[in-house]
């Protein structure tokens, strides 16, 4: 399997298949339908290793010189940002699946840093709305253009009945 396919699998699949290991499910799963346990340990450590070298090759590619203070993280966040309507703080930490403390120390320092704006809600002052500035669509859009560019190589090197069982196996996977 070429390494893109592999680190495509990671990145779909990686976050879904994190949630379920970190629960159980998908060990419990995997014994109820009497496979051995060695089968999981070695899903388990290939998955842990794409997992580590995706995260590896993403900082590589988005972090560079002109965002080169920032981190993989920080630009995750841009992303659940997004380039859309602004956002409240409970919605991004949902999408990211963290709390609205742990956002909150991300967001402080991507304000300082200039790449995120925040703004009080017009109708409820209470209510923090976010948004991306000028600089932080800049980084939005280099972090688009890196997916963009492993997609298109993963599937310039697979033919269309390869792409269409990746896409098969990968949708079994999003349970």
């Amino acid at each position: 399997m070429p390494f893109f396919v592999r680190i495509l699998t990671v990145v779909l699949t990686g976050r879904i298949l994190y949630n379920q290991l970190v629960r159980g499910s998908i060990r419990e799963n995997y014994e109820m339908k009497g496979n051995a346990v060695d089968h999981y340990e070695t899903l388990n450590e290939v998955l842990v290793k794409l997992f580590r070298d995706v995260m590896d090759l993403e900082e590589q590619a988005i972090i560079t010189e002109k965002f080169q203070d920032i981190t993989n993280n920080d630009m995750h966040v841009i992303q659940a940002i997004g380039t859309g309507e602004p956002k409240n703080m409970s919605t991004i930490a949902k999408e990211l699946s963290v709390t609205v403390g742990t956002l909150t120390i991300a967001m402080n320092s991507l304000v300082k840093k200039g790449y995120v704006t925040r703004e009080r809600g017009k109708e409820d002052r209470r209510v923090v709305y976010i948004s991306l500035s000028e600089k932080g669509k800049h980084a939005y859009e280099h972090h688009e253009q890196f997916h963009h560019d492993m997609i298109d190589a993963i599937l310039q090197d697979l033919t269309p009945d390869e792409t269409e069982s990746l896409v098969k196996a990968l949708a079994k996977l999003n349970i």
